[in-house]
């Protein structure tokens, strides 16, 4: 290679690294400034909407806003109210649990020769690294809950000012290509407000017949079990499994027989079964 081609691949990768290490240290600014942009583009054709009927830019950002916000927490409020009638019937469901736990050990130390102090030693590791995970949960719920915070913020300045936005953008391109630009930009935030949107049905839908399959199965909180899994399918594979862990625990200790656990994994699979389709 001559020294010119060396000179080229070296500022390529001087530039790769700086461009890494502008990414990384700069999260804090980036991460909620990604979530800001893709929540404008949910929001875009609402608040043009209401502006074509003649309602001011600021009026119908914060209505947009403020539809984002009354779902979410219309979503938490009714996620909680049944948390909390599943914990009133927590001291019942613990006491069956302590007593399926003793069985299990028992069936354990006889056939499998298990002592008890091992298998207690094993749970009291488990517990430990659960309380280490739920830590680390909670200081990701905190970043989270600030990142929730700053990116209503951003967006609301992202759609304020998004044409000044879009001339930045075209700026950066011939001018002759300018209505192409634009015309691109547009498709972009109509398919992903399309996305976005036939996702959200989805998960109702998905969360609605998880919750019926469980109601019928007698399992109780079933709304609550049924769209902990629907919202769960977001993350792929694992994410059901985890989420279905909890219904089938419930079964097991609620119910005398096995085959209601078996109705759970069947619920869910069906269910699964006709998303994916």
């Amino acid at each position: 290679m001559n020294n010119d081609t060396i000179t080229s691949t070296l500022k390529y990768l001087l530039l790769i690294l700086l461009a890494g290490f502008i990414l990384y240290f700069g999260s804090v600014l980036f991460v909620p400034l990604s979530f800001a942009f893709l929540v404008s583009f949910i929001l875009y054709p609402v608040c043009s909407w209401l502006e074509s009927k003649k309602i001011p830019r600021s009026a119908a950002i914060a209505v947009g806003l403020g539809m984002i916000t009354l779902l979410i927490f219309g979503l938490i409020y009714l996620l909680a109210r049944q948390f909390l009638a599943f914990q009133e019937s927590w001291p019942e469901i613990s006491g069956r649990f302590e007593l399926a736990v003793t069985r299990l050990q028992e069936q354990l130390t006889a056939h499998f020769n298990i002592s008890k102090d091992g298998q207690d030693e094993w749970a009291k590791k488990f517990f430990e690294k659960a309380i280490t995970s739920v830590g680390s949960a909670l200081f990701s719920s905190g970043t989270s809950l600030v990142i929730g915070l700053i990116v209503p913020v951003y967006s609301a300045l992202i759609l304020y000012n998004r044409r000044q936005l879009v001339n930045i953008l075209t700026g950066f391109f011939p001018s002759e290509n300018r209505n192409q630009i634009i015309s691109i930009l547009n498709k972009t935030i109509v398919t992903y407000y399309n996305f976005i949107k036939g996702m959200l049905i989805v998960y109702l839908v998905v969360g609605l017949l998880n919750s019926i399959g469980l109601w019928l199965l007698g399992i109780p909180q079933a709304f609550l079990f049924g769209f902990i899994a629907s919202i769960l399918t977001f993350i792929p594979y694992v994410g059901i499994m985890v989420a279905s862990l909890l219904p089938i625990t419930v079964a097991w200790i609620t119910k005398d027989s096995l085959w209601y656990p078996v109705g759970v994994v069947g619920v869910f699979a069906i269910v699964q079964y006709l998303e994916a389709n």
